[in-house]
């Protein structure tokens, strides 16, 4: 067992502390409706925004996943964390459309745009995801990194993994039952820094260590030699497992399904007092975002270096995080990086329960009882939100039989979901002449063939030699835009033979149509800090393809 010292104990206390602050004072801001209890009364500010969107970005299972897939296979994940432009896109080109149109919810939008099949189809796949996917890994993620960090087996018979996931899901759950959007967006400003700077504290003191003396840059070299090719964004197409081109197409695809049109991420520019903040706070989080390969990923690399020279040992790749806190960090600093390992788990779920909730209020009860009052919907979404929660905890068991690189796990499983709907969405804005049958059609078949491969992996032994092998045997990047050039197709083809939205329906909601107001607010909020900032992100994005090619 790992002994934490009394500053150690200090630092968690104080941070808890301050955590129970801030909720206290967004409890005091009292819910009148459901634009307070979901979008924070759409008047947050740029810098809670971006502190939002990273602080949700990043959860427990990039501090142990993400780490444990640079120990495993070095920078080739890296794609996916250097994905700042992406966010650049949803303010720059998608927040526009979103926060102009007054949604709370991207399935809403795509109603407008295409159908109430649409929504609900939509809705669906995602709060199903959600609770598969997000809510668990996250929770199994931190009972993992919890357990290996301080070394606890079992408290008064149970397995800590279940003392300490549950315990942290249930108070991540009370804040979020009873202090809504505004406790998650301002809970997130002291998260964040909590969250790097503990995570900076691992990266300098693991490299101090390999450096034995010399100096951080003594144990980069260590970390170059050591790990060798795996130091490379750019990987042979002959890779199985990265090739070049799958990752150029697939990583776009799946970041862009994520930081443009997922709920989770989306719902926090949605919380705005106007399309300016808005896009100023995904610059902000465009900055933020550049952080997770430095800070997240090379400390599995610096874990790989370490392992070699004796100084630590692990059993799993997805060990080598909290390997190293446990292992590595000197008495008074261990508080620091279990803080933001608290953070990053207690933002993440946060944000994950009131996007769930948000989606079964909106989507579903107030859809079917479009009469009920704004304070039966605040009790629907609290009771959702508990929902999702013990949904979460219940899934946990299945997480526990997953693959060794946790973020691997995610990111292949989110290969699946995300082709068929980002082609919707960029089909759909793109032109007036996209049907609305064409989109649901589009969405539906992207997603069966999705889950044909996710139901097969499982019997991949049993389908060799079968018409069916070669669903299995395509390398999953390849997969993921093969999908998306299929929607593609299939909604261009289907929307031939039907029926065209009416120019009314669809006003403001494609390139098209945006409407002259929206186009106003958008360029008289532009000043030249704007383009230096996105130049900026921009700039050290390309730096660090440059470096790591």
């Amino acid at each position: 067992m790992v002994e934490l010292s009394t500053l150690d104990w200090l630092v968690l206390g104080g941070f808890f502390i301050l955590l129970a602050g801030v909720v206290v004072m967004s409890l005091r801001q009292k819910e009148e409706d459901t634009a307070d209890y979901f979008l924070a009364g759409r008047n947050a500010s740029w810098i809670v925004i971006g502190a939002s969107i990273f602080a949700s970005n990043i959860g427990s299972e990039h501090l142990v996943g993400l780490s444990g897939s640079g120990a495993e296979t070095g920078m080739a994940m890296a794609h996916w964390e250097l994905q700042s432009w992406i966010i650049l896109l949803l303010g720059w080109i998608f927040v526009p459309f979103y926060w102009s149109s007054k949604v709370y919810t991207m399935p809403e939008f795509l109603e407008r745009r295409f159908n109430a099949k649409c929504r609900t189809f939509l809705s669906v796949i995602s709060l199903v995801s959600y609770v598969l996917t997000k809510v668990a890994v996250t929770v199994y993620a931190g009972g993992v990194a919890f357990k290996t960090i301080l070394g606890i087996e079992s408290i008064w018979g149970i397995d800590f993994f279940w003392v300490s996931a549950i315990g942290l899901v249930v108070i991540t759950g009370i804040y979020t039952v009873l202090g809504g959007m505004k406790a998650i967006m301002w809970t997130s400003v002291l998260q964040t820094p909590v969250l790097i700077i503990g995570s900076l504290v691992i990266l300098v003191v693991g490299l101090e260590t390999l450096g034995a003396g010399n100096g951080m840059m003594a144990g980069w070299d260590v970390v170059e030699k050591v790990n060798g090719d795996n130091m490379h964004l750019i990987r042979s197409a002959a890779d199985a497992n990265f090739p070049w081109p799958g990752i150029i197409f697939g990583s776009f695809i799946i970041g862009f399904w994520y930081f443009c049109t997922d709920q989770y991420i989306v719902q926090r520019v949605l919380s705005a007092k106007g399309i300016k903040e808005a896009r100023r706070g995904t610059m902000f989080a465009g900055y933020l975002k550049l952080l997770p390969v430095f800070i997240f990923l090379v400390p599995g690399m610096i874990a790989v270096a370490l392992k070699q020279t004796g100084a630590i040992s692990y059993d799993t790749s997805d060990q080598a995080f909290p390997t190293l806190v446990a292992q590595l960090l000197p008495a008074g600093v261990k508080g620091i990086v279990i803080g933001g390992l608290v953070a990053a788990l207690m933002s993440s779920l946060a944000s994950l329960f009131n996007s769930s909730a948000t989606l079964f209020t909106i989507d579903f009860y107030k859809k079917y009882r479009p009469d009920c009052s704004e304070k039966k919907l605040l009790q629907v979404g609290r009771i959702a939100t508990v929902v999702v929660v013990v949904l979460g905890i219940v899934w946990i068991p299945v997480m526990k039989a997953i693959a060794d690189v946790l973020y691997e796990y995610l990111q292949s499983v989110q290969s699946l979901i995300a082709p068929g709907i980002a082609a919707v969405f960029v089909m759909g804005l793109l032109s007036r002449r996209i049907t609305p049958d064409a989109g649901f059609i589009g969405m539906v078949v992207g997603f069966i063939l999705g889950m044909i491969r996710l139901v097969l992996l499982p019997f991949k032994e049993s389908v060799a030699g079968t018409p069916l092998a070669w669903v299995v045997d395509m390398n999953w990047l390849y997969y993921c835009v093969m999908l998306f050039v299929i929607v593609c197709a299939v909604i261009i083809v289907t929307s031939m033979f039907t029926k065209s939205a009416s120019e009314e329906q669809i006003q403001g909601l494609t390139f098209g149509t945006l409407g002259k107001g929206t186009m106003k607010e958008v360029i008289d909020g532009l000043d030249k800090w704007d383009y230096i900032h996105t130049i900026g992100i921009l700039g050290i994005t390309a730096f660090i393809y440059w470096r790591f090619w």
